[in-house]
């Protein structure tokens, strides 16, 4: 009966998923006009209902952390990690940011430099580099790793100390369980989060081969067409199937810690080469600017003007997130096994923002700066071509083609791990959240994926597909918040557990727990053992 359960999550995601890319491939026009309509439609009406929920998930996590849940662990409370605390970021890294970081890290502040958001200062000055360099590190900040931060920490507590399924269904299963009604529909959960992700990971892999393509092109002359983009998916196909063939400790773990290693030597090669005191000034002014208008930036719309900025791109982001949360969050909670709350909360709510913040501080404050003291030409570069404009960069500096061929090595190795990590989440969540999904469902996923990249990619429906995947924000937002309110009632009941434990091994008030908490458990253990002296005593005092 549950392998049958499998076998329909199994087939009906991947029905969905190619009857989504036929008539993506087939109208591709028609399909991203309907979908980026609907996309903006939703962002007008609920761009607030985003703003509001992600800094409601950034408070949520933070003060869990330092509750007194904060010490439970994702495991057996005598559990450990299984990774190294460099492994663990480093994979953190692969399946949250991957190639988006490197897309974008030059790009957007060159972007927002060109058009400052919302609109406050004037293009292409001073005021609008600073302010560029703030909005940057806020969309690729804390926030960001909000969503995925609550999916995975609420999937890794019912996957690692309650021995559950690691699927959203799962998790509501306690839910679900007394509605009868609504039990049958908990695999269109697992079918949801499914479809998401794939749609997801599709157009990112498929964005970044068009990066990879407009490199090659800026690099080596190469055409940027469909021979190329073939050539591009196809290395990546046999890589990311090599990897997976590796499984999750030899493959995504490697390439992961390589990836890291490249980052760093990247960064600080661009931090000595270039303008070394003005990226180091940027970074340190950026993140005061950040933490300092933190909750400004968090809840800001636009209700007296007509400024579509937010809407492009934080909220946007936003939706983004909360889209990828099931994909992203069960490989951060497969990966954080034996991490306490409080450790996986702020590991994941600082490492990985704080790399990103790094990364565009010194490759956005290297090309600003470039653009402020000489006029380059690399804001012009980059509303050219945004595949290429890290490429542009790299011309200015010394060894341009060493630099070009190792951004392009970091890039594609992101990819693949990102392909890798996505075939191995997706063949978990259609084989019944097993940690160790059979090897042919990943490969048919692997083999999915390329697919409906390279469909989409040449019949130009990209885009369409992006918006699409986006879309299923709304929803799986009010999911999130029925995850949480689970959570929040086995928490308690687990700390509950342990004290009383804890009480009926010592005799006495147990070590965590305040003396009201010892009294509730002293009177109720009294009850459970003489329930007839403690109603005489109850009733002796109420006389009294």
């Amino acid at each position: 009966m549950a392998n049958s359960g499998r076998q329909r999550v199994f087939t009906i995601s991947a029905l969905i998923i190619i009857a989504l890319v036929a008539v993506g491939a087939a109208f591709p026009s028609q399909f991203g006009a309907v979908a980026d309509a609907a996309l903006k439609t939703i962002g007008r009406y609920f761009g607030w209902f985003y703003l509001f929920s992600v800094f409601g998930f950034v408070l949520f996590l933070v003060c869990l952390a330092l509750s007194k849940y904060g010490k439970i662990r994702l495991g057996p409370q005598d559990s450990t990690p299984s990774y190294s605390f460099f492994s663990w970021v480093a994979m953190l890294l692969a399946a949250g940011f991957g190639v988006g970081l490197v897309f974008y890290g030059m790009a957007e502040p060159m972007t927002h430099y060109l058009r400052p958001p919302f609109g406050d200062v004037e293009p292409e000055s001073v005021a609008s580099a600073r302010y560029a360099i703030q909005y940057s590190f806020f969309n690729w900040g804390i926030h960001q790793w909000a969503a995925f931060s609550i999916v995975g920490l609420i999937i890794a507590y019912f996957q690692f100390r309650k021995g559950q399924a690691g699927l959203v269904s799962s998790v509501l299963s306690s839910v679900t369980a007394k509605r009868p009604k609504l039990r049958k529909w908990t695999p269109a959960l697992d079918i949801f989060a499914v479809v998401a992700t794939i749609m997801g990971v599709a157009t990112s892999i498929g964005l970044a081969v068009l990066q990879i393509n407009g490199g090659l092109k800026a690099v080596f002359g190469v055409e940027e067409n469909a021979f190329w983009k073939f050539a591009i998916m196809g290395a990546m196909f046999v890589c990311y199937m090599a990897s997976a063939w590796g499984g999750l400790d030899k493959g995504i773990k490697r390439l992961s810690n390589i990836n890291l290693v490249l980052c760093f030597a990247l960064m600080l090669y661009v931090l000595i080469a270039g303008p070394t005191l003005a990226i180091l000034k940027t970074i340190t002014l950026g993140i005061g600017d950040y933490l300092q208008n933190f909750i400004v930036m968090s809840l800001r719309t636009s209700p007296y003007d007509n400024s579509t900025w937010a809407n492009e791109w934080t909220i946007f982001y936003w939706a983004w997130v909360i889209a990828w949360s099931p994909f992203v969050g069960t490989f951060v909670a497969r990966i954080s096994r034996g991490r306490t709350i409080k450790e996986y909360v702020f590991g994941v709510l600082i490492m990985p923002p704080l790399l990103a913040t790094l990364w565009i501080g010194v490759f956005g404050g290297a090309a600003l700066n470039m653009e402020l003291t000489g006029d380059v030409g690399l804001a012009a570069a980059t509303d050219q071509n945004i595949t290429s404009a890290l490429f542009k960069m790299f011309e200015l500096m010394p060894f341009t083609e060493a630099l070009s061929l190792v951004a392009l090595l970091l890039i594609f190795i992101f990819l693949v791990t990102s392909a890798d990590s996505a075939t191995y989440i997706v063949a978990q969540m259609t084989d019944g959240g097993s940690i160790n999904p059979p090897l042919y469902k990943r490969i048919a996923w692997g083999l999915l994926i390329a697919a409906i990249c390279l469909t989409l990619l040449i019949a130009g429906g990209l885009k369409g597909l992006q918006s699409a995947s986006v879309l299923s924000a709304l929803p799986f937002t009010f999911i999130i918040y029925g995850m949480i309110f689970v959570l929040i009632k086995e928490l308690r009941s687990d700390r509950k557990a342990m004290l009383t434990a804890l009480y009926r091994r010592h005799g006495d008030t147990p070590v965590g727990a305040d003396v009201f908490e010892a009294d509730e458990l002293a009177e109720a253990d009294r009850y459970r053992r003489a329930p007839g002296v403690v109603n005489r005593r109850i009733n002796t005092r109420e006389g009294s």
